[in-house]
């Protein structure tokens, strides 16, 4: 039984929008509809600043954290935290309570990876500062980041399932991206702004 409801409990969590409760709570613009229309960190940024996108990236990574996190204290096996922690992320992705229209899944894979291995999340983390402090470019970073994941899992946490759980996040993650990966090849993608105030 548990096998089934702890992914569809994942699933369901990861589809609470931070993003969408946070500008509504800050009466900023709903982030489905103005900037970039990604209900993510990033968007919000460009919309709030930095207290409501630093409150959106932690809420986010929670919901990937907390359903890992859950099911590795139940003592499940691998390949079922696996499935949690894909589920979360899928949430996000596509959210139940929000027509199945979400983020891109950074800050929710980062959370699912620092449930499973705070050793890989920080070798990530790094790689996705260092990427997005030389270029500002939040998208590129992202990929550079969703690439890194699975060599690093292979080679920090070698288990087969979880692997498997960081390439399909990794795929999921290049897909959600494909119009930022055409505004990159064309010069058109918009750069982080971090010394943006709210007006």
């Amino acid at each position: 039984m548990l096998s089934i409801l702890l992914p569809l409990f994942a699933y369901l969590f990861g589809s609470i929008s931070s993003a969408v409760i946070v500008c509504w709570a800050m009466r900023l613009p709903d982030p489905r509809t103005s900037g970039s229309n990604n209900p993510g960190a990033t968007n919000v940024l460009r919309l709030g600043g930095k207290q409501a996108a630093l409150i959106t990236l932690c809420g986010d990574a929670l919901k990937g954290w907390l359903p890992v996190v859950a099911a590795s204290a139940l003592n499940e096996p691998a390949a079922l935290i696996a499935l949690v922690g894909l589920g979360a992320f899928v949430g996000h992705l596509y959210p139940l309570f929000f027509g199945f229209k979400g983020g891109k899944g950074v800050a929710t894979a980062a959370g699912v990876l620092v449930g499973l291995s705070v050793s890989v999340a920080a070798w990530l983390v790094a790689a996705w500062l260092a990427v997005a402090l030389l270029f500002r470019y939040s998208s590129l970073a992202a990929l550079c980041a969703a690439g890194l994941a699975p060599l690093l899992v292979l080679w920090l946490l070698p288990e087969t399932s979880y692997v498997v759980m960081s390439l399909a996040i990794a795929g999921l993650l290049f897909w959600r991206h494909r119009e930022n990966i055409r505004r990159l090849a064309t010069g058109k993608e918009s750069k982080i702004n971090f010394t943006r105030r709210r007006k």
